[in-house]
């Protein structure tokens, strides 16, 4: 049985108030909240072995490293990594694409093509427009429907053998539509391009396995994940990674340096330069322990019941409007009500306990199809409950009211 009640006892910041209401959390798809159980392992850390790693011969330096490399094949057992060294560190979702992004202007020539969604987070965009620009390739965008899906037909007509690369998001964080990316990459891999996927915004829902996938390159942040902030994974196909040249230089992606040459260290480190989030790192594995402890098939359970809830309740207020009606979906909800500014909504809830996100949700081209300024966005984590859906639906009424 799914105890929401005792879940939420490893959670002290739910125990809060704003504005002297309880606080109501729905701005999970931002950033979710942290347990005691990754903030112990944060301060004990701290408290009894930090120093750095991979460098020394003393014992701080030791436990370090290997609680640190213990994380690193948590995250792999967790995605299903065929290889430790898959597993790359960085500072999150961004990081991670920028630095494939980054070696790809190597690799790429005039004319080569690259697709990306029309739904992607600008971190997913921004990129690739600047890797179009100085490599001379062609960026096209797999157009979306008014539901909120990807228009598959249209994607494999864009696909040719000038494809060299697919950059899709796994959930929509401003949609929560579920993208067949299984679909993505197989039709992909048969013109010979590789596949970028930005798993930040399903990590906290679905648990991919890379390899069932077949994906070349897979993204997650560990603060979507009940991790701290500053540090996420980027996995990659070791022949990707190989081929790939470093990011940064610096200490530890190296195995000599003199001044005539340098040569790169051998995978992962060939992209870790510089002192890691050390910490970070321990307590992304520490976050993963505690969602699997949980148990993701019963995450995604609960998470649903409260999208379908959610969703019944507020379409019964007049004038509200929801964008983003896949049929495959997670539990996020982007909405407005007619005649009504997203902000002043959102600034309203806030008075009244409830944080949400309003704005375009660093997802512009998806509010330009729509043609709004943006939406209101609540979403859910297996930490909310019914009872805060309810104050949610009374908040909305109450703002629409005071706004029309």
């Amino acid at each position: 049985m799914f105890d929401v009640q005792k879940i939420r006892k490893d959670f002290p910041i739910l125990n809060r108030e704003v504005n002297g209401k309880p606080l109501v959390y729905l701005d999970n798809a931002a950033t979710s909240h942290t347990p005691k159980q990754v903030m112990d392992a944060i301060v004990d850390y701290y408290s009894n072995y930090n120093a750095n790693i991979h460098r020394g011969v003393h014992t701080l330096s030791q436990e370090a490293t290997d609680k640190y490399e213990a994380a690193r094949h948590k995250i792999q057992n967790h995605f299903n990594a065929a290889k430790s060294h898959e597993i790359i560190f960085t500072s999150g979702t961004t990081h991670s694409i920028n630095l494939v992004a980054n070696g790809f202007s190597t690799l790429l020539e005039k004319g080569d093509e690259l697709l990306v969604s029309a739904m992607e987070h600008h971190s997913n965009i921004v990129p690739w427009q600047m890797l179009a620009e100085r490599t001379g390739a062609i960026l096209k965008v797999i157009p979306m429907s008014i539901k909120g899906e990807l228009e598959m037909d249209a994607y494999v007509r864009l696909l040719s053998d000038k494809t060299k690369l697919v950059f899709c998001n796994h959930i929509s964080n401003a949609l929560g539509t579920i993208n067949p990316i299984d679909e993505i990459i197989q039709k992909a891999h048969a013109v010979g391009a590789a596949v970028l996927i930005d798993g930040a915004q399903a990590a906290p829902h679905i648990k991919a396995d890379v390899q069932k996938l077949d994906v070349d390159f897979y993204t997650v942040s560990a603060h979507k994940m009940c991790g701290p902030t500053g540090v996420g994974m980027l996995y990659g196909k070791e022949e990707w990674l190989n081929k790939l040249p470093p990011y940064q230089g610096g200490g530890e992606m190296i195995a000599e340096v003199t001044f005539e040459k340098t040569t790169y260290a051998d995978l992962p480190h060939k992209f870790e330069a510089g002192t890691p989030n050390i910490c970070g790192g321990i307590a992304f594995g520490a976050a993963l322990d505690y969602m699997n402890d949980i148990g993701f098939e019963a995450i995604a359970a609960y998470e649903h019941e409260l999208l379908e809830y959610a969703t019944q309740k507020l379409l019964e207020i007049k004038g509200l409007k929801i964008y983003g009606t896949a049929k495959n979906k997670t539990s996020v909800i982007s909405f407005n009500i007619e005649g009504v500014h997203p902000y002043d909504i959102g600034t309203i809830l806030d008075k009244l306990g409830i944080a949400v996100r309003t704005g375009h949700h660093c997802a512009q081209p998806i509010m330009d199809f729509y043609k709004i300024p943006g939406t209101v966005r609540a979403s859910f984590c297996f930490y909310n409950t019914k009872n805060e859906v309810d104050v949610l639906v009374e908040g909305v009424k109450k703002a629409a009211a005071m706004l029309k």
